[in-house]
């Protein structure tokens, strides 16, 4: 077995002792450590570097997406507010349209009315008319009564003969229509 501690100075002088392995395991250390070094090299540091490489395109992709995703989202809400507007526009010819159908309507309304009252009136005139004819038949026939009464108090002959008296009747009122009228 080789001594662990290499005096460097002799002991009989009260030197210090250096920690120093022996050369074979300095050697072996070092072969060790190349072995190591070349397995790390080899295995370990690829399996990181990999594991770093798809970490980054994971990030990379990631970031990418989310600039996609606000990409997509900006021209969603490009599109929603484009949309809305024109939504805007079609409620207000709609409005527009509604305000005209409205007063389309109004106006066919007010025609109705005119035409009713014209017709309503129209009807009223021709019954008033029918009344003023059916009263003056009457008037004539009561007066015609009374014009041949009299006329007969008057002659002093009866005039009961139905022929006469309607001759008489008419050549009364003819008489009466044909004089000016009489302002009141």
């Amino acid at each position: 077995m080789l001594p662990l501690l290499t005096p460097l100075e002799s002991d009989s002088g009260g030197g210090i002792a250096v920690l120093l392995p022996a050369l074979p395991e300095l050697l072996a250390g070092i072969v060790l450590f190349g072995i190591i070094w070349f397995v790390a090299a080899k295995k370990v540091v690829p399996m990181f570097e990999a594991t770093y490489a798809e970490r980054t395109a994971e990030i990379a992709g990631g970031i990418e997406k989310a600039e996609a995703a606000q990409k997509e989202a900006a021209a969603a809400l490009a599109s929603y507010t484009e949309q809305l507007s024109g939504a805007r526009a079609e409620a207000g010819h709609i409005r527009e349209e509604a305000k005209a159908q409205a007063a389309a309507i109004a106006a066919e309304i007010r025609q109705q009315a005119q035409a009713d009252s014209e017709r309503m009136l129209a009807s009223a005139k021709a019954a008033i008319e029918a009344e003023r004819i059916a009263a003056m038949h009457q008037l004539r026939s009561e007066i015609g009564g009374l014009a041949t009464e009299l006329a007969g108090r008057i002659v002093g002959e009866s005039l009961e003969s139905e022929e006469r008296a309607q001759r008489t009747v008419d050549r009364f009122i003819a008489e009466l229509e044909s004089q000016p009228e009489v302002s009141a």
